[in-house]
């Protein structure tokens, strides 16, 4: 398959699925786009039909090209990441991979232009991540939870607001930003350096105020994001971690056993702010976004150094803290519900606590004057004291 042709079927996948946020070649099923969290059947009147390891082998090979690197990652590792633009539509995040002796592709949908916090309504504390100077910043979920989107918008704020030089390190580059107050330089894993771990080592001699870490995959990189923390430059990265206290297990365990006193030290001392997400199914279509918010205050670091223990836990922490911009997702989850942007059966789905959210589902809905619970026609029965005599 040529590039034209394959050009052909994302324009039509484009034309008929404009919110499409995945594109997914399966063998055994036909092309897909995935919107709203959905996988849907598209282009059917290609002919494409089922998809044969034929046609799959030959979208991989389109979107790989010549680059031997690509082919050599794919055949040793069984998958290779890249970029890829169409035209000057769209851009991709492509992921290729083995299954079963077969090729599939996955292709990640990625704005043309990086947005705001304000248009991506993200709480004002990002506004305050963005001013931060030093320290290190996670932003964790699973995969195709926003994660690399809120870091672009603070990475947005951040070139609009100062004149600092900022080093990213991606697989791959998804979000181009141009150079308005902030110089910008952005490196591609395999094309500009070979690892995380040299990537980050190399940037601590760039320079740089800000330095983005696309993912913290391994203890060596995790070490020296802490170093660039703790010499004055400020780091971003992500992880996949479903919440605060997560992030901080995962971190330590990287680590060995009699090392952990010291890391969990250093960890206490850099860490500025842990943002987890979550993208819930939205009232009438598309998704919406949930926030688990910790900051960095005396009771925290004293956790990460001690653990967590009764009364003393992050939750807890995050719940007592939300004038200051704090928040778990329960408290997110239950302030969406409350704007009707999800339903009571979403809110339970994906709470981390059913029980607070359901309480907090209950409070709204008796506000409302609504029922909260189906239990009815009870009544007491005068008669059963008699009967057991």
């Amino acid at each position: 398959m040529k590039r034209q042709d394959l050009n052909s079927i994302l324009h039509k996948l484009l034309d008929e699925h404009p919110t499409l946020s995945d594109i997914n070649f399966t063998v055994g099923k036909p092309v897909q786009a995935e919107v709203d969290g959905v996988l849907r059947p598209a282009c059917a009147d290609l002919g494409l039909g089922t998809l044969t390891p034929y046609h799959t082998e030959h979208i991989a090979l389109a979107l790989i090209g010549p680059d031997r690197r690509l082919v050599k990652n794919l055949l040793d590792t069984g998958s290779c990441d890249l970029s890829y633009a169409l035209d000057a539509r769209a851009r991709f995040r492509v992921n290729v991979f083995s299954q079963r002796g077969f090729y599939s592709v996955v292709m990640r949908m990625l704005p043309s232009r990086v947005m705001s916090i304000e248009e991506l309504e993200l709480p004002h504390v990002f506004k305050r991540i963005a001013e931060e100077r030093n320290g290190i910043v996670f932003v964790t979920g699973a995969t195709g939870s926003g994660k690399t989107t809120s870091l672009a918008a603070i990475l947005n704020e951040i070139n609009r607001s100062k004149s600092v030089h900022v080093v990213t390190l991606e697989d791959p580059v998804e979000y181009v930003h141009p150079q308005l107050k902030a110089t910008f330089n952005q490196r591609e894993l395999g094309e500009d350096f070979d690892t995380f771990a040299n990537g980050l080592r190399a940037a601590l001699r760039q320079a740089p105020k800000v330095i983005l870490v696309g993912e913290m995959r391994d203890r060596e990189t995790v070490e020296i994001g802490l170093s660039a923390a703790e010499t004055g430059h400020l780091v971003l990265t992500t992880l996949h971690t479903i919440d605060a206290s997560h992030t901080v297990n995962r971190l330590v365990g990287m680590f060995e056993l009699e090392e952990e006193r010291l890391i969990r030290i250093r960890l206490a001392d850099a860490m500025r702010w842990i943002v987890s997400q979550r993208l819930l199914p939205k009232v009438g279509g598309g998704r919406v976004a949930a926030f688990e918010i910790m900051g960095n205050n005396l009771r925290v670091r004293e956790s990460i150094i001690h653990g967590e223990s009764e009364g003393k836990t992050f939750y807890e922490m995050m719940q007592q803290s939300r004038p200051f911009g704090w928040t778990t997702f329960d408290d997110s989850i239950v302030s969406l519900y409350e704007k009707g942007l999800i339903t009571e059966e979403t809110a339970l789905g994906y709470a981390s606590n059913r029980a607070e959210v359901k309480r907090g589902v209950d409070r709204i809905k008796a506000a409302r004057g609504e029922k909260t619970t189906d239990i009815e026609g009870l009544r007491i029965d005068q008669d059963y004291a008699r009967k057991i005599a």
